[in-house]
């Protein structure tokens, strides 16, 4: 015979709580969870109200003993930094989640939802949930002051450049807003020849040197002045000065280049055409489409002017345009521009229409010229020439004329651009009348130079209604593929003050 044995099941047993008498779960102090909460606060000593430092214009927390940082609203970095306020009092408990609690975002309050554990009577182990508040109170951090003192500045970086054109300021302008190199600045001056940038502290003055010598052809140098010293502690306040200095050659310039520098570029001719200068020089051949890049130090070892004013520019108009097919290349030659074409083309002043004195010359605008089309160019046959390579040069070797660009109606390209850049912020002295001219030109440059506009930030103008990539001149566009939504952002996310977020 077998036996069944009926398997026993074992519950847990219960108990009375020793205080209210409601049946529980056996644990060591032998209380309900209720009872031991009214007994034991194990958040006692752990502050419900704290303050946080804010700067208004910096938007940026203060995070003792003395750091500025920016953080976002329930960012982890602002959780971090309202648990170091605590720091001490929650060392004596378990943190176990912390995490905010929605608030307005202009209610100066911040909400912190903490869960904590901590062992009480014989070793029972209770859980807590509280809300901490924060208080959020305005103070200007240190940087803010030295900014509204305005005069107040540790160091400053003078860039210069010794040209009658500020199409490589205008660019190098739009270089620095597209990486943020401005955000350091105390104050920016703009004067006659170049700009002032001020900064609090010497290392964000040589981060901006830094950037300067990445992205033009430029050489500096560095100086400091004393400003007081304490001889018991060994300590001295210096202002520093690092003197920028940026090659003087523009965009548009007809340059002409040392016999030596010449020939260590490919052997090209010395009279050359500047088509483009970013980290470097870059330099076109208008008889033979030979390019070469002439960086900075290449440049202050072989130096070169421009030959003309961009004032001299000329308009010409194009009597007879032929394309120059087979092109004998010199031994040694170097690379050729594949983005232009070898061009031959009768022109004539449009001032002196009225004669029949005609100019032959090469140029690099063959795919862009027809009869009929004016250009623009510098009369090199009229022009009063004071640069010692030329004076050495053969006349012969010497063109009548070098042909820059073609021209197209300016006053229909600005109604017609859809797009707009951004400027910096700074103080301007002594401003030209000649400036709005100089920038129209920049603009130009952005439209038929695509190489430039992959390094600017171009957004799109909602005013100007939307056409086609050329119009009817077949003047360069932009396209709206390359250009950027322009946003505005408000102070407050919510709108004014206590403004509803849906809308």
């Amino acid at each position: 015979m077998e036996y069944l044995a009926d398997s026993a099941e074992r519950t847990p047993g219960h108990i009375l709580c020793c205080e209210c008498g409601v049946v529980i779960s056996p644990n060591p102090a032998n209380i309900c969870v209720a009872c031991l909460r009214s007994k034991v606060d194990i958040s006692q000593g752990i502050p419900k109200q704290v303050s946080v430092s804010f700067c208004k214009q910096c938007q940026r927390y203060f995070q003792p003993p003395g750091t500025w940082i920016q953080c976002a609203l329930e960012s982890r970095e602002l959780l971090a930094l309202c648990l170091k306020k605590i720091k001490a009092p929650l060392s004596k408990v378990r943190l176990v989640d912390a995490g905010f609690v929605w608030t307005e975002p202009h209610s100066k309050r911040l909400k912190v939802k903490l869960t904590v554990q901590k062992e009480v009577m014989n070793g029972a182990i209770l859980q807590q949930v509280f809300v901490v508040d924060y208080v959020v109170q305005p103070q200007m951090c240190g940087d803010c002051h030295r900014v509204e003192a305005k005069d107040f500045w540790k160091a400053v970086v003078q860039v210069r450049q010794k040209t009658l054109h500020k199409k490589t300021f205008y660019y190098l302008e739009q270089l620095i807003l597209k990486y943020g190199m401005h955000q350091n600045t105390l104050r920016i001056k703009e004067i006659h020849d170049g700009l002032d940038f001020y900064y609090s502290s010497k290392q964000h003055a040589q981060k901006m040197v830094e950037f300067l010598q990445c992205t033009v052809p430029c050489r500096y140098k560095a100086s400091q002045r004393l400003i007081s010293q304490d001889i018991h502690s060994n300590t001295y306040n210096y202002k520093s000065t690092f003197s920028m200095e940026i090659v003087p050659i523009c965009k548009d310039n007809v340059v002409c280049l040392s016999p030596k520098l010449a020939q260590s570029l490919g052997n090209m001719n010395q009279i050359c055409v500047c088509i483009r200068v970013t980290s470097a020089i870059h330099l076109i051949d208008p008889n033979t489409l030979q390019v070469a890049d002439v960086d900075g130090s290449t440049f202050w070892s072989h130096p070169f002017n421009s030959l003309c004013h961009p004032k001299q520019l000329e308009e010409f108009i194009v009597m007879e345009c032929s394309i120059v097919r087979d092109l004998k290349r010199k031994a040694g030659a170097g690379m050729i521009s594949k983005k232009h074409t070898l061009g031959e083309v009768w022109v004539q002043k449009t001032s002196e229409m009225d004669t029949d004195k005609q100019y032959f010359c090469r140029t690099h605008l063959g795919h862009l010229l027809n009869p009929g089309d004016l250009v623009l160019g510098f009369d090199l046959a009229n022009c009063n020439i004071n640069d010692e390579h030329v004076n050495k040069m053969n006349s012969d070797r010497v063109p009548d004329v070098v042909l820059i660009k073609k021209s197209y109606d300016r006053t229909k390209r600005q109604r017609r651009r859809n797009w707009k850049l951004k400027e910096l912020a700074r103080d301007k002295e002594n401003m030209d009348t000649d400036d709005e001219r100089q920038y129209q030109d920049f603009l130009e440059d952005l439209e038929e130079d695509e190489a430039i506009r992959k390094n600017v930030n171009i957004y799109r103008d909602s005013t100007i209604p939307v056409e086609s990539d050329t119009d009817d001149e077949g003047a360069p566009r932009i396209s709206l593929a390359e250009m950027l939504e322009d946003l505005h952002i408000s102070q407050d996310a919510t709108g004014e003050e206590g403004a509803s977020m849906m809308t």
